[in-house]
């Protein structure tokens, strides 16, 4: 019996194990079936592509019980479809923003931020309430680090476009067409919503009315792509479509089929803006680095009426090399610039009769530069124009070059540095009987007398110029360590006094031509670079510091010189890339220049030049 029962025992364990084998097999069966489930459920939402907004990913269980979420779920799943909507924000213009300006939309509370074209932060209540001071203070702090961003993204644009992103800000306009990008935008957020709420069994109007909204923008847009295109009762309709948005998002939805419509709107929209900001960075560049049509026109006028007049070459003026008078010289292939340059100069001069000027021009422009000058004389002043492609000179390696800028990027404002070019350094040779000079730029406006310069006593230095500190030579990354005083301040051109005498004793065009070399055979930096690099070592030590009032610079690029500055300058130097008789120039410091224009010139009406 004992056996027996023994035995019974035995084969009832087995039956036991038997069955927890077969439930344990039939658990691990279910498991393989909704593990796979519940991934593709809900914990494919945490995974996104790189560069994409971060969102929190939703558990399995949440999307089992997505159905039947309590009011705290729902708000969840709507702060999560937020801040996506957060992101694309700028593209979903609320009713407030339309047609209105930039200066408008960013506010004009605080000065730098006017300036920059950033967003002012709004006003904060004095004593918020306990209910709301926490909303208050994370409203704040989300402004604060709008601004943040903005101001990084102003940098950025600083840093790579210079002066571009400056005259962007300047130059906005209202958005055109705001009406049907609203309603575009509205659209894609509806059928973003409009999957998930048709899944609703409870929600048929909702369904039924965002369906017929849907289609019926879909109709308007079709043949409208502008606001002038739209009915009369659209306003109306975008309310109505509003309501519905909103009535959508309160609701528990798929989150994942939101999240990837407005993703999709959002990365459009980046590549639109992206595209567009190259765009407009190259169709400003391009104004700003191409003679405009009137002013080739008229070049080509004045070179035909030249060949067809008599012959007027210059006459050999002992005026030329006589070192008793007062001798500017002006390199330049822009004949109006030229003009103006000479014309505030003389009309400022106390004894315009002992002023002479002589113009450095290419081949191209010889004609027509001498032309315009036969033309409309200055006064009782001397011009002679040369042609210094044609000069006949020893030193046959020197290139001979018009002046050139040089960007200088700092951390969030951009320069311009304007220094001389491989043709300054030819002057001592072209005018070996003359024993001092000034070097005037072609986009300089004169506004006072400017004889004095010759009494100065440069105490022995060779360049007398205004000096910059706001970059000093060690924050130039491209110049080599230890050969320089890094504390240095950068002289500018524009307005320069040269004396040829000590130049010469010197031996400074040598000088430039050493620094010149080695830098060319040190490395692999464009020939540009080389010539900043050599012109600043060649002159350390040799520059005289003129008065700041003799010369103010940067009116072709700063938006906010001051005024009273700007009175009080002999000189106005427009270095930058927004030069007075471009289109792009700035519109209030080109009354200065233009002023001094011979309008009366007929070749200036039939050319339509009106800088």
């Amino acid at each position: 019996m004992k056996g027996g029962g023994g035995g019974g025992g035995g084969v009832g364990g087995g039956k036991r194990r038997w069955k927890v084998l077969v439930i344990g097999v039939l658990v691990l069966v279910i498991l393989s079936m909704l593990v796979p489930l519940a991934f593709l459920l809900g914990l494919h939402n945490g995974f996104h592509s790189p560069g994409f907004v971060t969102v929190q990913p939703a558990s399995s269980f949440e999307s089992f019980t997505r159905i039947n979420a309590t009011k705290h779920t729902q708000r969840d799943v709507s702060e999560r479809v937020d801040e996506v909507l957060q992101k694309i924000n700028p593209v979903l213009p609320k009713k407030s923003d339309i047609n209105v300006g930039s200066r408008d939309m960013n506010g004009t509370s605080g000065s730098l931020s006017e300036k920059r074209g950033l967003p002012v932060s709004p006003t904060v209540v004095a004593n918020p309430s306990p209910a709301n001071k926490t909303k208050t203070e994370a409203t704040y702090k989300g402004v604060q680090r709008t601004i943040a961003s903005a101001d990084e993204s102003w940098r950025t644009c600083e840093m790579k476009y210079g002066s571009y992103c400056l005259w962007r800000e300047e130059n906005k306009e209202p958005m055109k067409d705001a009406k049907v990008k609203q309603m575009k935008d509205q659209l894609f957020v509806a059928r973003a919503y409009y999957p998930s709420i048709a899944k609703m069994p409870s929600q048929d109007k909702l369904t039924r009315d965002m369906k017929q909204n849907i289609q019926e923008f879909e109709r308007i847009l079709i043949v409208s792509s502008q606001d002038a295109d739209l009915p009369p009762q659209v306003e109306k309709k975008v309310q109505k479509m509003e309501a519905v948005i909103a009535k959508a998002k309160s609701f528990p939805v798929d989150c994942n089929n939101v999240d990837k419509k407005l993703r999709q709107i959002l990365d459009l929209t980046e590549d639109e803006t992206s595209f567009h900001m190259k765009q407009s960075v190259f169709l400003y560049q391009l104004a700003v680095h191409t003679m405009p049509k009137s002013l080739h026109c008229l070049s080509m006028r004045l070179t035909v009426e030249h060949f067809k007049s008599a012959s007027l070459e210059d006459p050999i003026s002992e005026k030329f090399s006589d070192p008793s008078l007062l001798h500017f010289v002006i390199i330049s292939d822009n004949i109006l610039a030229s003009s103006v340059v000479i014309n505030s100069t003389v009309l400022y001069a106390r004894d315009s009769k002992n002023f002479v000027f002589h113009v450095l021009t290419d081949e191209q422009n010889y004609f027509a530069m001498t032309q315009w000058f036969v033309r409309n004389p200055c006064k009782q002043s001397t011009i002679q124009v040369l042609n210094i492609e044609k000069l006949e000179l020893d030193d046959s390696d020197m290139k001979l070059s018009l002046p050139a800028e040089f960007r200088v990027s700092q951390q969030n404002r951009t320069h311009y540095l304007s220094l001389f070019s491989q043709s300054h350094y030819l002057l001592p040779k072209l005018f070996d009987k003359l024993e001092k000079v000034v070097i005037l730029d072609d986009d300089v406006v004169v506004q006072r007398d400017l004889s004095p310069l010759w009494d100065l006593d440069m105490e022995g230095k060779v360049n007398g110029a205004v000096k910059s500190c706001t970059v000093r030579l060690g924050q130039l990354k491209s110049l080599k360590r230890g050969i320089f005083d890094t504390n240095a301040c950068l002289w500018m051109s524009g307005l320069n006094v040269v004396d040829l005498t000590r130049w010469r004793e010197l031996g400074v065009s040598e000088t430039y031509q050493k620094f010149y070399k080695e830098q060319m055979s040190g490395g692999d930096e464009s020939s540009e670079a080389i010539a900043l690099q050599a012109s600043l070592l060649t002159f350390q030590d040799q520059v005289y510091a003129l008065d700041d009032k003799w010369a103010l610079s940067g009116l072709g690029y700063d938006h906010y010189v001051n005024a009273q500055a700007i009175k009080n300058a002999a000189v106005l130097h427009y270095n930058g890339n927004m030069k007075p008789w471009l289109e792009v120039g700035i519109p209030k410091y080109k009354n200065y220049w233009r002023k001094h224009l011979n309008r009366e010139d007929r070749f200036l009406s039939d050319c339509n030049v009106n800088p």
